[in-house]
């Protein structure tokens, strides 16, 4: 399927918008990358690429064809698992993009879980908030996405949604630990750690303070959970996350309900491009994650 390896160079010299940089990531010469694009838009009688001074970009009939080729390519790795599956060997890869709060626990857990009964498949886990999964799912780079708020999108297919609740994170030792729940009120006598304007979690937040009189005033905001969870060692303060991503680290941070009336809470979307044909090992993988994620709690079928 030698043909099937030239078009791969016009969608990777697509992404990195350089046919050395490409050439580079498939370990072949630059020339060989040039000469099959140039034969190929010999064939189709219109440049691909327009040559810059630094790299290239997609010309308008480029952005159609590198459209039809990840097209072709998701299409062609879907009959691959389903010989493969005819074949019982159950093997072939499954990507996804997932929020940054599944990160740590569970997706590690779901992933050593499927491969338990999967050995012989590749999962390639990317970490991205829901503008990222979407525009991944859309040039067919991932097969599925599980992201918090994903907004309706009409080409986007909501496999399940998976309620989630906002909790106040801190250590151990922190003041209001001993308690079972906590109001917002409480939680801004004390250093406040937030996650940045356009994270979930943080619009759950926002949304609440819209209709109350309460103010918040972090004194950090981050992207990173990983780092606001670190944060929580050097002082007396509370962050907020989603509750499948309370990291508890040991038994050295704790997560406490919030217990104010009329708390929004979010969905956990689990989604794939809607009209594509899935590979057999993804949707297997698909089914997988919604089993593990309605262990944690109830899901609701899209």
């Amino acid at each position: 399927m030698n043909h099937l390896r030239f078009l791969r160079y016009v969608d990777e010299v697509a992404r990195v918008g350089s046919i050395r940089q490409a050439a580079e990531r498939m370990h072949v010469a630059p020339s060989a990358v040039n000469r099959r694009i140039q034969d190929l838009e010999g064939e189709l009688g219109t440049p691909i690429f327009e040559r810059l001074p630094r790299g290239v970009r997609l010309t308008a009939a480029g952005e159609l064809f590198v459209g039809y080729i990840r097209s072709r390519s998701a299409q062609l790795e879907h009959v691959r698992s389903e010989i493969e599956d005819l074949q019982g060997l159950r093997r072939g890869s499954v990507r996804i993009v997932t929020s940054q709060a599944l990160a740590p626990v569970f997706l590690p857990g779901a992933v050593a879980g499927f491969r338990a009964t999967h050995p012989l498949v590749q999962v390639h886990a990317g970490i991205g908030d829901h503008v990222q999964a979407v525009q991944s799912l859309r040039d067919f780079a991932i097969d599925l996405a599980l992201v918090f708020n994903l907004a309706p999108e009409a080409d986007i297919k909501r496999i399940a949604d998976f309620e989630q609740k906002l909790v106040a994170t801190m250590h151990r030792d922190h003041p209001l630990a001993a308690r079972a729940e906590l109001r917002i009120s409480e939680c801004v006598n004390y250093p406040l750690v937030l996650p940045e304007g356009d994270i979930g979690g943080r619009q759950l937040l926002d949304r609440f303070l819209a209709r109350s009189s309460i103010k918040l005033r972090p004194v950090v905001e981050s992207n990173s959970f990983e780092f606001m969870r670190g944060y929580l060692y050097h002082e007396q303060a509370i962050s907020f996350q989603i509750a499948i991503g309370a990291v508890t680290n040991g038994g050295q941070l704790v997560a406490r309900e919030i217990a104010d009336r009329g708390f929004p809470r979010g969905q956990l979307v689990l989604a794939s491009l809607r009209n594509r044909q899935l590979p057999v090992i993804a949707h297997a993988f698909a089914e997988h994650l919604m089993a593990s994620l309605t262990a944690q709690g109830a899901a609701r079928q899209a």
